[in-house]
């Protein structure tokens, strides 16, 4: 059963930075539900990608793996056994539950759950790589090192899915959206209070790009096809494929 996120329903004086604690562990299915347009769409499609990337004798990333979400997915998509899946995060909370969790679904993937920083783990053999919702939360001088790292591990016409929270250089837009998912949260149960205080904790640990940033670095990494597969107000999920010649 999922447990119902209320971790801000109350003041809190000294909130401080975000982090993924047991705390955050133990609501998370049901924060990014109530916080993330189109969060169920896109683990469906990532499923969907899994089984068309994934080739025999190669392994699949699941790159700041949190409870499992994308890589519990894949177990159950991809239609052949001859690969593994490789799931990571670096919150010793989130690794916990995640391995908790893979380990109660029937699966014939093999599937490694690790502990450590995807900025130094080794990448090598890869037909898909997934970084969903993880990027924002890597520094910005670390990203375009670590875009170059995946683009070499992957094996040719393997590909990357990337997902985000947006920023807009439009500022119209980018308050529009802002304010659409401001009233996202509201229509599922957050209260004024709560969202402020979460926007606080975040706001110097989640740093967005405009989609045309993150395309940008894709195209310098080397990728020959990106294009967003998916948008909802300021959330959504790019492509990209390592061209095959």
């Amino acid at each position: 059963m999922t447990n119902y996120d209320n971790l801000f329903s109350k003041p809190i004086d000294n909130l401080g930075d975000w982090t993924f604690n047991d705390c955050v562990a133990e609501v998370f299915p049901n924060m990014t539900q109530r916080s993330i347009p189109g969060y169920s769409n896109i683990i469906s499609i990532i499923g969907m990608m899994s089984n068309r990337f994934a080739r025999p004798g190669t392994q699949i990333y699941d790159l700041g793996c949190a409870l499992g979400a994308a890589t519990q997915v894949m177990c159950h998509t991809i239609h052949h056994n001859d690969c593994r899946i490789i799931a990571v995060d670096n919150s010793p909370s989130m690794i916990e539950r995640c391995r908790r969790h893979i380990s109660s679904i029937q699966t014939m993937i093999p599937t490694e759950i690790v502990e450590s920083d995807i900025c130094t783990i080794s990448i090598e053999n890869a037909s898909l790589v997934v970084l969903n919702f993880t990027m924002q939360f890597i520094k910005l001088v670390h990203r375009q090192t670590l875009l170059n790292r995946i683009y070499a591990g992957l094996n040719l016409g393997g590909a990357l899915i990337l997902s985000e929270k947006f920023s807009f250089d439009d500022h119209c837009i980018n308050e529009l959206l802002f304010n659409m998912h401001h009233d996202f949260k509201l229509a599922n149960g957050y209260s004024k209070l709560e969202i402020n205080q979460k926007h606080s904790m975040l706001k110097n640990v989640m740093l967005t790009d405009t989609i045309e940033v993150h395309k940008q670095r894709l195209t310098e990494a080397g990728f020959n096809h990106i294009e967003l597969f998916f948008q909802y107000f300021n959330f959504g999920s790019l492509i990209a494929i390592k061209s095959k010649s």
